[in-house]
Order: structure tokens, then C-alpha cells, then sequence
């Protein structure tokens, strides 16, 4: 059966962006009014939507094992959430209980783990399809639905398809009544195949074994391009080397596995490697257990949040901790403020901030963080996610570096992933070694790692032509007279402060916001824009834009550009 192909930007509201692509992590939002109606929980919009971010959203593989959890194991007032081990299950259930103590005895957790364990494939032990889910009263939702946002921590939609596949069989059961003689099950038959890291499909689309894939499968993998799953491991070694920074050109993983771990880096801090970097499910997740490792290594003190940040990583500090000092403009004013406390006697555990910062492009004074949190005992955390770290190197200035890699390191909007980076230097650097050390989960799914490792071959090309097309756009803008203020880190009042952390070749990255004169004006720019539109920023194709209307102003469009692989593109 033929699947037509809707045209280029031409895609409905709720649709995946990629088209067809069963576990994409963006949706289509193509209007403003569509935009505004997700928002506010519109029917006519949540009711179309095959997925959606998948913090947000629960992408339904997802939703689908968890409701065969609940049939087999749960009551008729239960609802499941699922993450990939105990220990996260356990924080979920701590946090229910400390928002609501009456629920003590009504949390229950089930691990789910393969029958027959000792019989496993080495596949399997490679892959250790474990999930652990939290049962509690369905009129609770809200509660994990806090916890699964703001952590991060849930599983991904790969994962819950395998352990869907084997659950359904029989094969992944209960741990505390394992059932010896069942037939453990080989998953999804993607799992099964074994295919080289750069095999060329034939004319007939089938991946080199004479099989014939699903269509939305042979979309996503891009003829047969990914590594075999047993290769799961160095993917992930593969990824760490990247983000260490010790590739300076598009590199396969052969090529990124041959460096020595002492390679020059283009981080610029001596005795740091791939050993100081950590992969974690997805950014907010790196975000969360830095917070978590941090007050268990140096106690429960409140943070500082520095600058306009993502929302999630306020309400972390928030809901996780005993609150923190809010410092939303970023400016030299709140630091001269912070500065003040400090030397009145207030102690923090750390300063969270972004670089820059999204949606107005701000760049936080991190020379001066960092002489700050030196003097007085906080830890610096930065997240490099806007920037990154072709562009931009904060290692410097930071105690650790966060990343989502769901974004622009992907590029194909089809894989969740996070990073975090220990600087090696830093006054804490032994303390925070050994807590991530003895707490370090490696919870990222081995086939969504054997995706990330393929989707980053062509980081460096692709933030060169990112850079590239965002200063075209932000030039078309600046010179628009509907057009009230455009905010990117080249033309931003704090430009001196991203030039004290820009790499020799960085440009000024892929984000920029415009604010325009009228609402009028905003909602016919991004109605008539020919691209596509959705959350994230997560795609290598034409552009993105996605708008906030604040409020306060006639409107603001959050416009994100990504690359140019389409034929119709003039950037």
C-alpha cells in the first residue's frame, strides 16, 4: 500500500513532525490559533494530536503498555506511570507522599523485568528491557503527571514499545513472581536484524536482508543507516566523544571511536574526557539529577535561577528542594543584588542558568558567576542547550554543563537525550565525581542511543549551516519596519558576555525571537510563513517557529532556525 505524501509544509494539525515518524518529538501546530487552542486544551486540537512533546505529551506506545499494566496488575481506580528502574520509581513515590502524605499506602510499586533472566540473549542484556511502574489512584494523575514532566525521567516511546512486545507475550512479568518456564521473547524484529553502520537499501526499500518494512519504519531509520543494537555500547561512547568536544568535522562512529581519550578538546579545560560526561534520558532529566546529586553531595540550601529560564528547570528547584531566589532579567543589577546577599550572610547551593537564554537571547555574565561562587561555596550549573557547544564553551565557568541533545544535536526530531558534563577543575570536582559516581543510572534506551549516535554524524555541518541561515533571517527582520525588536545573542545589549564564551568558529546559533508592533501583524507572519510549525527544537529542515504571546505585548514570534536540507528553501 502506497502512503501518500502530504506537501512539504503542508501538515494537519496534530500530525508528527517528521510526517510518519512513529516516535517523533514534535507536533504540528501550523496556525496561531492552533497554537492557542493546545494552550488553553482546545478539544479541536488535543483530540487530532498523534503525539507531542513527549514530557507533555505521553506518547501513546506508552500510554498503550501502561493500560496493559493496569488490566494485569492494577484495580479499577489505579492508573500506571512507568520509568525504566526502581530507584526513579521510588523518588515518584516519595514525591507523591510529600504532596500528599494520605497517600502513603496507596503507592504502589510493580518492576517489571524478563522472564527467565539467566536465559536471556546477549542482545538482552544489552538492552535489559526493565520497567517499573507506579500504581496509584487514577484521581492523582495530576500528581504524576508533575513528576514525569518536571524529572524527565519517564520512559521513552522505543522502550515502551519492546516492553510492550514482550509483555504481551508473557515475557516480561512480575520480578516478585517470576514465572521460570516462561519463553522469553526476542521483541520487535527490528531488534532481531543485523545490519552495517552505512548498509544502502535496494530499489524495492527493503533493508539489505531482503525484509520489507513498515513504511513508517523504513522512514525513520533512513535506509538502513543505524548500527546493529549490540553496538548500543559504543554509540553511547560515540555520543560521549562528541559532546567532550573532541570532533571538530562530521564524523561516523568508526572515525569518533579510533580518538584517543586524551584527544585535544575543544572545551578548553585540561584533564576532561568523555569519563566527565553523562547520558541521561532527556535534558530536563540532566537538569533534575544535577539539582538531586548536588543537594545530596552539599545539602538541601535553595538555588538561584539566573535569567528568564526554560520553566521546568524553575519548578524543579521549586518542587524538588527548598525553593531558590529568582533572578528573572539576568542583568548585572540582579548580580550586583546577589552579591549583596551573598555578603550578608546567605549560602546557596548552586546558580542555575541558561546560555543564552530563551526566548529573549540574553547572555548571563558567567566570568563574574563563577568569581562569585568561588568566593562564596555555590556550585555553577549552566545549560549550553541554545547555544552549544560548537558555538560556545562554558565549561570554564561552570561546576557542570547540561545539555537537551533532543535539539539541534539530533536534528531529527525523533530521539530524546540529555547531557551532563563535570568540569574537571572546578573546586567541587572531587565531591560531585563521587556522588554521580555511586548514584550514576545509565537509563538511556539502547536503541534510542543507536539513533542519537546517528542523528549527531553531522552536528558540526549542520551548526555551521544553522548559524548561517539564523543571521540571514534575523538581518530580513531587523530591517522590517513591522517588525519592533528582534533578540539574538549578536545584536543583544549583553553580546560582550557571549563573546567571552564564543569558540573560534562559533557563530551566534539557530534561535532568535521578534517581537512586532501589532498582534495583527505577528499572527499573519506566522500564518503565512511556508514552513513547518511546531514545538521543539529539535529538526534539520527549513525552519521552525513556534510564538508566545506574553501579553504585555501585541505579540512575540519565537522563531527557531534549523538547517536547510529542503529543496524549496531560498535562506
Amino acid at each position: 500500500m502506497t502512503v501518500p505524501m502530504p506537501a512539504e509544509n503542508d501538515i494537519e494539525v496534530g500530525e508528527t513532525i517528521p510526517f510518519m515518524t512513529a516516535h517523533a518529538v514534535s507536533v504540528s501546530l501550523p496556525t496561531w490559533r492552533a497554537n492557542v487552542g493546545y494552550e488553553e486544551g482546545e478539544e479541536w486540537v488535543l483530540s487530532k494530536m498523534k503525539t507531542g512533546y513527549p514530557r507533555f505529551f505521553i506518547n501513546k506506545i506508552i500510554q498503550q503498555l501502561a493500560e496493559a499494566v493496569m488490566e494485569k496488575h492494577g484495580g479499577d481506580d489505579e492508573h500506571a506511570m512507568l520509568f525504566p528502574s526502581h530507584a526513579i520509581a521510588l523518588r515518584c513515590q516519595d514525591f507523591f507522599i510529600g504532596q500528599d502524605p494520605e497517600l502513603n499506602e496507596q503507592i504502589r510499586i510493580v518492576d517489571l523485568v524478563p522472564a527467565a533472566e539467566k536465559a536471556r540473549s546477549e542482545d538482552l542484556a544489552v538492552i535489559s528491557p526493565r520497567i517499573s511502574a507506579v500504581l496509584f489512584p487514577k484521581s492523582k494523575f495530576s500528581i504524576a503527571k508533575t513528576f514525569w514532566q518536571h524529572t524527565g525521567d519517564g520512559i521513552s516511546s522505543r522502550r515502551a514499545e519492546y516492553c510492550l512486545n514482550l509483555f504481551s507475550k508473557g515475557a516480561l512479568v512480575d520480578q516478585a513472581s517470576i514465572d521460570k518456564t516462561s519463553r522469553l521473547c526476542k521483541g520487535p524484529r527490528r531488534y532481531q536484524k543485523k545490519t552495517s553502520i552505512d548498509l544502502t537499501n535496494d530499489s524495492n526499500g527493503s533493508n539489505g536482508a531482503g525484509e520489507a518494512q513498515d513504511p513508517t519504519q523504513f522512514v525513520e531509520e533512513r535506509w538502513g543507516r543505524n548500527l546493529d543494537i549490540s553496538m548500543t555500547r559504543n554509540a553511547k561512547l560515540g555520543v560521549r566523544r562528541r559532546i567532550a568536544g573532541s570532533l571538530t568535522e562530521d564524523t561516523d562512529l568508526n572515525e569518533a571511536l579510533k580518538l584517543e581519550k586524551d584527544v585535544e578538546r575543544t572545551r578548553g579545560v585540561a584533564d576532561f574526557s568523555e569519563d566527565d560526561v553523562y547520558l541521561y534520558p532527556c535534558g530536563m532529566s540532566s537538569i533534575y539529577n544535577a539539582h538531586r546529586n548536588l543537594m545530596s553531595a552539599k545539602g538541601s540550601l535553595k538555588s538561584i535561577v539566573f535569567g528568564f529560564p526554560y520553566i521546568d528547570t524553575l519548578k524543579i528547584v521549586e518542587k524538588f528542594g527548598p525553593g531558590c531566589v529568582f533572578y528573572g532579567l539576568g542583568s548585572s543589577e540582579e548580580l550586583d543584588d546577589l552579591e549583596k546577599r551573598l555578603e550578608s550572610g546567605e549560602r546557596f547551593l548552586a546558580l542555575f542558568t541558561e546560555f543564552p537564554g530563551n526566548p529573549l537571547l540574553m547572555s548571563p555574565d558567567l566570568e563574574r558567576i563563577h568569581k562569585l561562587a568561588d568566593q562564596y561555596d555555590f556550585c555553577v550549573v549552566v545549560d549550553e542547550t541554545i547555544g552549544n557547544f560548537l558555538n560556545v564553551n562554558v565549561l570554564p565557568f561552570a561546576d557542570i554543563v547540561v545539555s537537551s541533545l533532543t535539539k539541534a544535536f539530533s536534528g531529527d526530531s525523533n530521539v530524546m537525550g540529555g547531557s551532563l558534563i563535570l568540569n574537571p577543575k572546578g573546586k567541587k570536582y572531587d565531591l560531585l565525581k563521587r556522588t554521580f559516581e555511586n548514584d550514576y543510572e545509565d537509563n538511556h534506551w539502547a536503541e534510542d542511543s543507536i539513533f542519537l549516535e546517528r542523528n549527531s554524524r553531522d552536528f558540526v555541518s549542520r551548526i555551521e549551516r544553522i548559524n548561517t541561515n539564523a543571521d540571514a533571517i534575523c538581518n530580513v527582520l531587523l530591517s522590517h519596519p513591522r517588525v519592533k525588536q528582534v533578540n539574538y545573542p549578536k545584536h543583544s545589549p549583553t553580546r560582550s558576555n557571549y563573546e567571552k564564551c564564543r569558540t573560534p568558529n562559533g557563530g551566534y546559533g539557530g534561535l532568535l525571537s521578534a517581537t512586532f508592533y501589532t498582534k495583527k501583524d505577528a499572527i499573519a507572519f506566522f500564518d503565512n510563513l511556508d514552513t513547518v510549525k511546531g514545538p521543539s527544537l529539535g529538526t534539520n529542515f527549513t525552519l521552525r517557529l513556534t510564538l508566545r504571546d506574553t501579553g504585555s505585548l501585541w505579540g512575540i514570534g519565537l522563531v527557531c532556525v534549523l538547517g536547510c536540507r529542503s529543496r524549496s528553501c531560498t535562506c
